[in-house]
Parts: structure tokens; C-alpha cells; sequence
């Protein structure tokens, strides 16, 4: 994928491409190609059967008990068969990233089965064992440590079935506020992987989504109890609607009722203490086999130096698909935000990435009144569209020349997160950061949270998220105090007198946020001794000593256990992304199997061994709401970028645009609107539009010409995305190719060939095929099937 300055951008940045429906085309022979299903996100669409559309997720409801700084949640998944034939249910679902999952209980009627612990492969061969025998089982398997998937398969019609997941984690406040977070929905993984060369273990990403605005099919609900040491000073939710019953001074209940609005965006809740206080101090659990403790020190006060040398910011801003709308609108106000906070004295740049990328500069620019305001001018007229590919950003970003000597370099990296190659990217961090730092602002209602705190830790970082444009005020604000000057440096751990191991982590990075130092570990004999915590910051030397006897022990801190586990598991996790060493794998899947813990390589299985049914039941994968704010672009549909004028700072082009509805769209530029030009955008004439045969395909068979163009519509970026590579090796290319596919009575494609073409590229036509393939369309009314000659053009905008 070539890089470029805007000033070249021409076909770029998710390429504009012109779909339209003629026919006519010069005729050659027909060709099959060898089918393959694509691995991206796609459109529930309802099948005229209803039968095979109960969706038996009806409620997720979640337990949260907070005492002092240990969140415990039980997750319950309610789960009935309302139609008349057996069901195996498909639910992909997010979790903090530092839950540390340690059970799992299925309900089926009367009957309670308590799930084990066990290697990946080896839950999931018990589990699909256990449908063939017609037992109901279910299945908890981790497709990323913040996405989760839960198979429950024979749920028999009549069958309500209840599956009770539990986890832990630890809150740790940041400027003396505490935040905890319960995501609740998965955002769509953009990805350009076709299904067939994924590895299984990444096919979770093809799921259902519904339309932007439509309610999810189940509902979610939560109730928190939260129990402080410390008297309460605030407690609020800036993202849902709560009722809140205080029961003392240091106790409160919070409640969100059930509804399918509530679970569309992750709820945050956050609160502070009285006297700006935290919960620190030293926590131990006696275990019967080991003995487990953490530390958590409350950091000094900040002091600012006198003088903070030159920087030099790079930007790295998400402008594909799933930006469109509301989070694009956050990301240009988080810009503002910092572009406004750099001095003189400092040099930036901003790349902006979709499908490609561009940057503003070759080389980064003093941050001048006028540099700075031509770039807030350049992401002014930014707009989504097209895929998400990050790694080619981050190489090109991580690769530049540093303009002079002496400069403290800093990487800013913005976007939702919706992508799946999070292991990638924080190698490629890993491996070429040098001695810079990385900070990540997670933008949207539903982040993908484990690349937005991935990539900050594998870059020395903080993560921040912006859920709305005054948070995106703030988040700017709480950058610019983070980068101001660190807070503890050199930060040292020692053990006098206290027989500690197996410390996590195993170094202590340095402090520059107002945030604990916190220190997890296992020890032997008895709880006595020392912990000496020293570092320096601006003013010098400093030091705290915690007394070991002081700590509190209880064997009500047990959940001390698995924290610790799920903390080294997560180290030992990034180390195998950068080395790729088997026996770290093998440690981490001990780890699991010994602290009966969720991971990548073990998972939790529940077998009820009663035989209940044929062995035979049907597969729905659970269709998933948009996350708030986020449009269609980011499952279907693109949007393109045309070549335009340029500036002082190297140019911006102007903004062809246009949705896949009705062939309607326009372009932008210094905020003035003009029709599109040809192939300026993403069109699609209504099907039957014409009635000369030139822009109307020819359809036989019982499936209405809106239902095609519909779902067609709905899966635009595969097509877009099969001339975008052909664009790579030629930039000149265009033509016209007529598809001919046939859709069997259960509304799949049967077959799907190339009926003429005169784009003269196999590759483009063959990638059409597998993207053909992969559709789904309702069932043909009264059975029989459809066959459907579909007629595409292909322009480029420059």
C-alpha cells in the first residue's frame, strides 16, 4: 500500500469507486472461479421463513459487586427457544481487558452444570462431541482478551437456559478518580483476510450486525453495588441513565433497567472520594497452597520542570468507514484540542489512514500559528470512508526522520480500534518505537479496547478514550498534563525482610499520569518485612515504605488469585507476540488450566449429560447492534476520496462521497456541496430504475429486484475493496463486468460465475467471485431458486 502526501493523493484512501448497472457489455466465455467465502462483518438480513430467525438471546443482565478497588461481576446470558426446531446459539460479546475470567455455570431448568477449565482444542471437540450426542452444552471460548464467544447448542423448543459467566478485576483511579467500565457490545472488525486463509480462531469477525438505529434483539440491564472505604464524594455515569440509592456515607446502589437501547455502548461508571483520597495501601490473601499480595501506592504529587525540552508529535488518524458520523466528529474535536496545546518550539505531523494513507507533510512542521491552523483546515474536511488499514500507518509513522537532534518524539494514534491485527500492531510498535513514546485515544461509544490499551503499553503509553466531544475536551486536556513532565521516574521495588516472588511486573515503568504504582506477587512464610518503593521526580529523590504487618489480611481478597494470574498472562501474552516462542504459550495455557482462568488457549465447557435431541440442531449466529455512533460505512457501503486543490501545507484533497442508496451522493470541498462527477463516489442505481435494459439486471426467479439491491447494497466494500487491490497494479483500470450467480431456496449462493467482462483483470474478477459467494439473501418465496445476471462499472476518480 504506497504512502503519499495529500498534495498526491489520487485514487486513495479508500478508493472512489463508481458501481453502476449497465448492461451490454462486450461478451467472452463464461469462467468459474474457485469459491471462497470472505471473512468480514455483513447485515442481518430476515428471512421470510421466520422459523429459522428465533434468536434465542433474549437478556443479558450483569451482577457488579466494587469493594474497595476489586470489581466481581457476574455476567448472566438468558437464552429460550421460542420456535419448533433445535437451536445451537453463536453470541460474540465484550469484556474489560483486565477481566480475569474464572468460571462459568449453565442452567437448564432445574438442572445446574458447572463448567471446567480446558485447553482450547480440547473444550471444543467435548463441546461439538457433546451436540452430536444431542446434550445441551455450552461453550466459553476467548477470541481476543476483550472479546469473548459463547456457542450454547440443542437449546430444544421450549428450552430456557441460563449461562452464569464471573470475573474479576482491579480498578486502579486515575487523578484520584475511579472508573469502571462494562462494555457491551463488539464494534465490526473491519478486515481484507478472505474466510478461507483465516485461521478458525478469526472467523468470529464474520458476524451479523444490525442497521444503524435498530434496537438490539435482546436486552441488557445491570445493577452495581458499590462499598468504598473512604467516604463517597461523586458518583455519576456519563454514558447511561442511572438510578442511584446511597446507603451510607460509603456504600451506593446503581441501577440501569433492562432495555435494547442500554446495550449498544459500554457503560462507564465514575467516582472519586472524599479528600481526593484513593484506596491504596497493601492487600494479602493467605491461600492453602499459595500466598498472593498487592501493593497499591498512591503517586506524588506532580511537579512541572522548569524546562521541558522540544517535541515533536506525529498523529495517526482513523478516517475509514466506521469513523463516519459521530466518531469522526469526536476526532475532530480531540484534534483541535492538541494541535492547540503545542508550543512554538515543537514540530508535528498528522496521517490519516482508511483503506490507504497520506500525509499531511513529509516532514514534520513547526507547530507555527499558520501550520497548526492549516492542519486544523485539513482535518476539518475529513470524512470516513473505506477499510482500516493501520499497520501500513503505523510503519510509515514509526519510520520518519526526526527533524533535528534532541527532540522528544511522541506518537498520538486515534481511531475506534476496529480492526483484527492487534498482536501485529503492537509488534510492529514493540520493534520500532526506538525511544519514543506512544499514547492511543480510543474515539466511540464501543471502543475496541484491547488495541487502544495494547498498542499504549507496548509504546510506554496511556491509553484514553473520548465517548463524546466534551470528553474529547478533556481527554486533550488530560494528554497535555500526562506529557507535561512524569510524575515518578527510576521507579525501584524491594523486599526487605518479606519473602516476595513471582512479582508482577517484573519491571515498573515509569509514572506519568496521577496514578498508583500498583505491584502484584505471590509470598512465602509469614506477612512481615518491608516494601520499599522508591523513584525520583523533578524535585529530586523520593521514597515511601509500606509495613508489611499494616497490610490487610483476609481471606475475603481472594480474588487477589486470579488478578494476579490474569496480569501475567497478559505479560506473557505480548511477549509471545513479539518472540513467538512456543513455551511461553504453553506457560500461559498452564496458567489457565492451574488458575481454572479464561485464555487464549483454554476455555470453559459445560456439558449437561441428559440426551435431549437429534443431534442436528441449526446454527443462528446473534445479530449485534451497531455501536452507538457508528454508521453503516462501517459494515457496508464507502466512501471515496477524489484529488482536489492544495494548501500552504501541502494540500488536502476535495471529498467525493456517496452512500449506496439510490445512486445519490456529492463531493465536498471548503464546505461548498457539488454533484459527484463520474466515478467520484459509491453509487448504486436502484435495480429496475431503467426500463431501456441499460442500468437494470435481468432476474428470474421468486426474490423481489428491492431484496437483491438491498442486500447487494449492504455488502458494497467487498466488491470496493476487490478494485482497490486491482488499482494497486493498475492504476488505469476500468471496465464493466455482468455477474451471474443463482440463489438456492435456503437464500445461499449456489454458484456464481463470470459472465462477461471487459475489466481484463482475473485477479479483480476472481476476488468478485469469493465476495459474491459469501452472500446471503432471503429465501425465494415458494421455494425454487433465482438466477440473476448483475452488471457492475468500475471507474476510478482520477
Amino acid at each position: 500500500m504506497a504512502i503519499r502526501p495529500l498534495h498526491a493523493l489520487g485514487v486513495t484512501f479508500g478508493v472512489a469507486l463508481a458501481l453502476s448497472l449497465t448492461c451490454g457489455a462486450q461478451a467472452r466465455p463464461e469462467r468459474q472461479a474457485e469459491l471462497t467465502r470472505t471473512l468480514s462483518p455483513y447485515f442481518h438480513v430476515t428471512s421470510a421463513d421466520a422459523a429459522p430467525d428465533q434468536l434465542p438471546l433474549k437478556r443479558t443482565w450483569a451482577q457488579v459487586d466494587v469493594v474497595g478497588v476489586i470489581a466481581d461481576v457476574t455476567v448472566f446470558q438468558e437464552y429460550s427457544n421460542d420456535g419448533k426446531t433445535a437451536l445451537e446459539a453463536i453470541y460474540i460479546f465484550p469484556a474489560s481487558t483486565r477481566a480475569a475470567v474464572h468460571g462459568m455455570t449453565m442452567t437448564v431448568g432445574e438442572r445446574v452444570v458447572e463448567a471446567e477449565i480446558r485447553e482450547r482444542e480440547q473444550a471444543r471437540e467435548e463441546y461439538e462431541q457433546a451436540l452430536q450426542n444431542g446434550q445441551t452444552a455450552s461453550l466459553l471460548e476467548q477470541q481476543r482478551p476483550n472479546v469473548f464467544q459463547m456457542n450454547v447448542g440443542n437449546i430444544q423448543p421450549g428450552d430456557e437456559i441460563t449461562v452464569e459467566l464471573r470475573y474479576t478485576e482491579l480498578l486502579v483511579p486515575q487523578d484520584q478518580v475511579y472508573e469502571f467500565v462494562y462494555p457491551t457490545v463488539v464494534g465490526p472488525r473491519y478486515s481484507n483476510v478472505p474466510h478461507d486463509e483465516a485461521p478458525v480462531d478469526e472467523h468470529w469477525v464474520a458476524n451479523p450486525y444490525l442497521h444503524e438505529g435498530e434496537e438490539g434483539l435482546h436486552t441488557f440491564g445491570l445493577e452495581l453495588q458499590l462499598h468504598t472505604g473512604i467516604e463517597l464524594a461523586k458518583l455519576y455515569s456519563p454514558t447511561h441513565a442511572v438510578d442511584v440509592h446511597y446507603t451510607g456515607s460509603r456504600q451506593a446502589q446503581v441501577w440501569i433497567d433492562d432495555s435494547a437501547e442500554a446495550g449498544n455502548r459500554d457503560f462507564v461508571l465514575r467516582y472519586s472520594l472524599g479528600g481526593d483520597d484513593i484506596e491504596g495501601g497493601l492487600l494479602l490473601y493467605p491461600g492453602e497452597e499459595e500466598n498472593f499480595f498487592l501493593l497499591m501506592m498512591e503517586p506524588p504529587a506532580r511537579v512541572t520542570p522548569k524546562r521541558i525540552v522540544p517535541r515533536e508529535v506525529i498523529f495517526i488518524v482513523d478516517v475509514s468507514g466506521s469513523m463516519s458520523g459521530f466518531p469522526l466528529n469526536v476526532t475532530h474535536e480531540l484534534m483541535r484540542g492538541l494541535l492547540a496545546q503545542l508550543r512554538p518550539q515543537d514540530y508535528f505531523n498528522v496521517l490519516f489512514f482508511a483503506g490507504d494513507a497520506a500525509l499531511l507533510s513529509e516532514a514534520s512542521l513547526p507547530a507555527t500559528t499558520d501550520h497548526v491552523d492549516g492542519a486544523m483546515d485539513a482535518i476539518a474536511r475529513m470524512s470516513g470512508g473505506g477499510g482500516t488499514e493501520l499497520l501500513p500507518a503505523l510503519d510509515t509513522a514509526l519510520g520518519l526522520p526526526r527533524p533535528e537532534a534532541g527532540i522528544s518524539r511522541t506518537i498520538v494514534v486515534a481511531t475506534d480500534g476496529y480492526v483484527t491485527v492487534e498482536t501485529e500492531a503492537f509488534e510492529r510498535v514493540r520493534a520500532s518505537l526506538g525511544d519514543a513514546n506512544l499514547f492511543s485515544f480510543g474515539i466511540g461509544s464501543s471502543v475496541n479496547r484491547f488495541l487502544v490499551e495494547g498498542l499504549a503499553r507496548a509504546g510506554m503509553g496511556e491509553p484514553f478514550v473520548a465517548l463524546d466531544l466534551p470528553g474529547a475536551r478533556e481527554q486533550a486536556r488530560r494528554f497535555q498534563d500526562y506529557v507535561a513532565a512524569p510524575v515518578l521516574q527510576g521507579i525501584d521495588v524491594e523486599f526487605d525482610g518479606f519473602d516476595a516472588y513471582d512479582v508482577e511486573p517484573a519491571a515498573v515503568p515509569d509514572l506519568f499520569v496521577a496514578r498508583p504504582v500498583v505491584v502484584f506477587g505471590k509470598y512465602d512464610g509469614e506477612p512481615e518485612g518491608e516494601i520499599v518503593v522508591s523513584g525520583y521526580n523533578a524535585d529530586g529523590p523520593c521514597e515511601q515504605v509500606f509495613y508489611v504487618d499494616e497490610g490487610i489480611v483476609s481471606e475475603d481478597n481472594e480474588a487477589l488469585r486470579p488478578l494476579w494470574a490474569r496480569h501475567r498472562v497478559t505479560r506473557l501474552t505480548d511477549l509471545n507476540s513479539l518472540e513467538g516462542d512456543g513455551e511461553l504459550i504453553e506457560e500461559v495455557t498452564e496458567l489457565g488450566l492451574e488458575y481454572d482462568l479464561l485464555t487464549a488457549y483454554t476455555s470453559f465447557v459445560a456439558v449437561d449429560r441428559r440426551v435431549r435431541g437429534d443431534g442436528d440442531p441449526e446454527t443462528v449466529k446473534q445479530p449485534l447492534p451497531l455501536p452507538d455512533g457508528v454508521s453503516d460505512e462501517a459494515v457496508g457501503g464507502t466512501i471515496g476520496v477524489s484529488s482536489g486543490g492544495t494548501s500552504s501545507l501541502s494540500g488536502l484533497g476535495t471529498r467525493g462521497s456517496g452512500h449506496g442508496v439510490g445512486g445519490a451522493g456529492y463531493g465536498r470541498s471548503g464546505g461548498t456541496r457539488f454533484p459527484a462527477a463520474k466515478g467520484g463516489g459509491i453509487s448504486i442505481v436502484d435495480l429496475g430504475a431503467s426500463t431501456d435494459g441499460t442500468t437494470s439486471p435481468v432476474i428470474r426467479g421468486s426474490l423481489d429486484k428491492s431484496v437483491i439491491d438491498r442486500v447487494l447494497k449492504q455488502h458494497i466494500n467487498q466488491i470496493r475493496y476487490c478494485y482497490e487491490k486491482g488499482l494497486q497494479r493498475d492504476p488505469n483500470l476500468a471496465g464493466k463486468v455482468v455477474v451471474r450467480f443463482v440463489v438456492d431456496r435456503n437464500g445461499t449462493v449456489a454458484s456464481v460465475t463470470i459472465k462477461s467482462s471487459t475489466l481484463g483483470d482475473d485477479k479483480v474478477e476472481e476476488c468478485i467471485l469469493r465476495a459474491m459467494e459469501a452472500l446471503v439473501f432471503p429465501q425465494p418465496k415458494g421455494g425454487g431458486v433465482v438466477i440473476v445476471n448483475y452488471p457492475f462499472v468500475f471507474q476510478s476518480a482520477s
